[in-house]
């Protein structure tokens, strides 16, 4: 027995989060895993019934769960106010902080039926496959806040320990030991002093990894390279804002953010979540593109032990695309809806 939360949230959160549970139900059927899905609340959708955006039952849901599963957290009403106290985001980061999800895992990887749909040259896009460590719980998200001189000046701190950053350079080494061998760590080390700390304890860390590649960049020029040259790329490390940008940037690759899974792992339970944002507008039209979150279901797999099924979902996705079972952001000609692209994945499991 695999105990699931699900977090659906806001905007088309509920919508690709149901399909992402419809491919786990058809996964269960098949190698009788046997889940427990339970439903909880996040996001503005908490705050709107309980006035708080991570609920005491939604965490303690979540501890006693094997793995989370969330839809999407966000909604404008609280983006165009910059007076509110409250903010579905809060949610987000309190949950990661609460579970101690230091990691984010966030793979890019192009697919042939979509190097069309992307903004970049095919020859620059062609089998494009690489993974950015993400710090999640750190840096300036969570640093001290606040205005001072009567509000005319505001400040953000980013700080970082050697823990901290020593925990996620093991995490992604690791993971480049079992790729292509060769990781890239992130920063501004000409300019900041938390990314001097980075360059000095991933440089320490790579001597018990010998097998590995290692080589550092700055983030501008990071920002370039992904773009020009993103198949240079096999494992990146870098910090917590850092990494927002990048992989943000990163999705265009694909020609949709509409497919980008990612993993937020750490020392308690795993949280999986599509990257894209809530798309209020798009809510209850049917239009959002469910692959991301079922992808990220089969991330949620292969961590619960689980390979096999992991690939099988991988692979069903695959075959939309290059079918063409996908919605309007993808296929605009002969779009289907959200609800059908999770038939399709679901059906050929």
């Amino acid at each position: 027995m695999k105990k699931i939360a699900i977090l659906s949230g806001d905007g088309v959160g509920p919508e690709v989060a149901a399909e992402a549970l419809k491919v786990l139900q058809a996964v269960d059927k098949k190698y009788g895993i046997g889940f427990e899905f339970k439903h909880e609340l996040i996001g503005a959708c908490a705050i709107d019934a309980t006035g708080d955006p991570l609920p005491p039952a939604t965490v303690e849901r979540c501890q006693r769960s094997d793995a989370v599963l969330l839809g999407a957290v966000g909604h404008p009403r609280f983006d165009n106010d910059p007076a509110a106290k409250v903010r579905p985001e809060q949610g987000l980061l309190k949950i990661r902080k609460t579970l101690g999800l230091y990691a984010n895992i966030r793979p890019i990887k192009s697919y042939k039926s979509l190097y069309k749909a992307s903004p970049l040259k095919e020859s620059l896009i062609a089998n494009v496959d690489f993974v950015v460590f993400r710090e999640l719980t750190g840096g300036i998200y969570f640093g001290e806040k606040g205005r001072r001189c009567g509000g005319s000046e505001a400040f953000d701190v980013c700080a970082y320990s050697v823990e901290e950053v020593e925990r996620i350079a093991r995490l992604a080494f690791a993971a480049a030991q079992n790729r292509r061998k060769h990781l890239t760590l992130v920063d501004k080390a000409n300019v900041l002093e938390t990314s001097r700390l980075w360059r000095e304890i991933a440089g320490k860390t790579s001597k018990d990894f010998p097998d590995v590649k290692f080589d550092s960049m700055f983030v501008d020029n990071a920002a370039m390279k992904i773009v020009q040259q993103p198949a240079f790329f096999d494992v990146i490390l870098t910090e917590n804002m850092f990494g927002d940008i990048l992989t943000d940037e990163a999705s265009a690759i694909t020609g949709s953010i509409g497919v980008l899974p990612s993993a937020s792992v750490g020392s308690g339970v795993a949280l999986f979540e599509p990257i894209h944002g809530s798309f209020p507008e798009g809510a209850g039209k049917g239009i959002a593109n469910p692959m991301a979150a079922i992808l990220s279901a089969a991330m949620m797999l292969d961590y619960l032990g689980c390979p096999e099924a992991a690939q099988e979902v991988q692979a069903a996705v695959e075959l939309a695309l290059k079918n063409g079972v996908a919605t309007p952001e993808i296929s605009k000609d002969s779009a289907v809806s959200t609800g059908e692209v999770g038939d399709f994945i679901a059906g050929n499991i």
